[in-house]
């Protein structure tokens, strides 16, 4: 399927590794140009040359924070002008309710609800004025089914989808859709990260505590980066322009639930 986006430029945040890396290589095989962020420069510099080569398209670099406003500030100076954003953060640490304190809110609310709102609010104008535009932003299967040890990420992804929910509505008539990606588990440095807490915790082996996990995903496995980029490349695409302010679980099967 041919995408309709072959020469529109996307600025894809937290895109060296992982669900962000997949959504990078998706939108750069339809033919889009892109803005890639991280916070490791090297990581950064090594997936953005292996698109470049594999592609063939422009991919410029800025390695920074973007949860801080120097990080933005770093990417908005080259990112002006993009026609799709992807917004994505890594998720704030597990823990027990009773061991939060204001400030731990304050970091998870500027990570993963506030940053995405200040690019929104920086690039969906020239979007709007142009009268096309996607964003996409990456939340978590927690907000349809909130997981008891995530309760920061739960909050702030939370009122990420909340803001989401009016706001894409008020853009939508002027060619600009914005929608969330909900993933479950995906085969990414942090499923191994999870798997290897739960093999400390438990005295198993890293084979059995992916076993144990995907014993309880419908679809047996986890997801794959690839994947989830295609689906996040399709929301971007000129055929998706009639989908608005929707929260798409790729998740396996995971979050039992009939809506």
């Amino acid at each position: 399927m041919d995408l309709g986006i072959k020469g529109k430029k996307a600025l894809v945040c937290a895109s060296s590794k992982g669900l962000g890396l997949g959504c990078a290589r998706a939108l750069a095989e339809a033919g889009v140009d892109l803005v890639m962020n991280a916070r490791g420069a090297e990581a950064l510099e090594t997936a953005a040359a292996a698109i470049r080569a594999e592609f063939g398209v422009e991919v410029i670099t800025v390695a920074a924070d973007i949860t801080t406003e120097t990080g933005r500030a770093a990417v908005l100076e080259v990112a002006q002008g993009v026609d799709i954003l992807v917004n994505n953060a890594g998720g704030p640490p597990p823990g027990l309710w009773s061991d939060w304190e204001r400030e731990d809110f304050i970091r998870a609310l500027d990570a993963n609800m506030l940053t995405p709102i200040a690019l929104i609010k920086a690039l969906v104008p020239e979007m709007m004025a142009r009268g096309w535009g996607r964003v996409v932003n990456i939340t978590s299967q927690s907000v349809k089914a909130p997981i008891p040890a995530l309760g920061l990420s739960n909050a702030a992804r939370t009122g990420l989808t909340g803001y989401v929910a009016g706001t894409s509505r008020q853009v939508a008539g002027k060619g600009v859709t914005i929608n969330n990606l909900l993933p479950g588990i995906h085969a990414t440095d942090r499923a191994t990260s999870l798997d290897k807490g739960v093999a400390e915790a438990q005295g198993i082996s890293m084979e059995e505590a992916h076993a144990r996990r995907c014993a309880g995903i419908p679809a047996g496995r986890y997801g794959t980066a690839d994947e989830f980029g295609a689906a996040c490349a399709f929301l971007c695409s000129q055929h998706a322009g009639f989908i608005v302010g929707q929260n798409i679980l790729l998740d396996g099967g995971g979050v039992n639930a009939t809506l």
